[in-house]
C-alpha cells in the first residue's frame, strides 16, 4: 500500500492500531533511562505518545499525514514530560543520527525495501544505541493467525540481522516470538490463537 492508501485507511476508521504501546516494545523500554528516540512508520504513534509520557523525545515518522495528525491529537497531554516530533516521510528514506532508541513496530515491505530501512535506523543511532524492532514472523503464515498473507513482507530475526551484515552490532535477542490474540471461532464465540512475530533487540557498537 502506498501512503495516499493508508491514508484512506486511517481515515475510514477511529483508530487502526490500539492506543496502548506495543506490548514487546513496552517491556523491552520500559527501564531504558529517556533520551532521544525514533518511531518509524509509527502509524497513529502508539509507541511515540507511550515513550513521550516516560520523558522521551521522540521522532515519530511515517509516511501517512493522516496517521500523523491523528496521533497528534492522540497525544494531548499525555506525553507530558516528553515530546513528540511528527515527520511525515517514507521510513525506507528518512535518515536521522544521535538518537538513544530506535523502535520499529509491524513495518512489512519486501526485502529490498526492508533492508534499506533498518540499515539507516541503525546508522540512526548513537554508539551504544538501542534498536527494538518487531514485525510479523514468516512462519506465521502456516503456523500462526492473522497478520500479512504475503510472504514478501514477512520476515525472521535472521532476516534483519542479515540486513545488517557490516554494521557493527551487539545482539541482545533475535528470535521469534508468540503473541496471544483473540479471534472470533465463527460461532459468535471468541477463542484464543496465537500469532508469531519476529523479534530483534540490539545496540549499535
Amino acid at each position: 500500500m502506498d501512503a495516499a492508501e493508508w491514508d484512506a485507511r486511517y481515515a475510514d476508521t477511529d483508530l487502526v492500531w490500539s492506543r496502548g504501546p506495543n506490548a514487546f516494545v513496552e517491556a523491552e523500554c520500559s527501564a531504558l533511562p529517556p533520551g532521544r528516540a525514533v518511531d518509524l512508520a509509527c502509524g497513529e504513534g502508539r509507541n511515540a505518545i507511550w515513550l513521550a509520557s516516560r520523558g522521551w523525545d521522540v521522532t515519530a515518522v511515517d509516511f501517512s499525514q493522516v496517521a500523523l495528525d491523528k496521533g497528534r491529537q492522540l497525544a494531548g497531554d499525555r506525553s507530558a514530560g516528553g515530546s513528540v516530533d511528527w515527520v511525515c516521510a517514507d521510513a525506507t528514506a528518512w535518515r536521522g543520527e544521535g538518537y538513544d532508541l530506535a523502535v520499529v513496530a509491524y513495518f512489512q515491505v519486501p526485502a529490498t525495501d526492508r533492508r534499506t530501512a533498518v540499515r539507516h535506523v541503525v546508522e540512526s543511532l548513537r554508539p551504544g544505541g538501542t534498536l527494538v524492532w518487531v514485525g510479523h514472523d514468516s512462519t506465521n503464515l502456516a503456523e500462526g493467525t492473522g497478520g500479512p498473507q504475503d510472504p514478501r513482507v514477512l520476515m525472521t530475526a535472521e532476516d534483519l540481522l542479515a540486513d545488517l551484515e557490516g554494521i557493527a552490532v551487539d545482539v541482545q535477542r533475535a528470535e521469534r516470538v508468540a503473541r496471544v490474540v483473540t479471534t472470533a471461532d465463527g460461532h459468535g464465540a471468541e477463542a484464543e490463537r496465537t500469532a508469531w512475530d519476529c523479534f530483534l533487540r540490539l545496540r549499535r557498537a
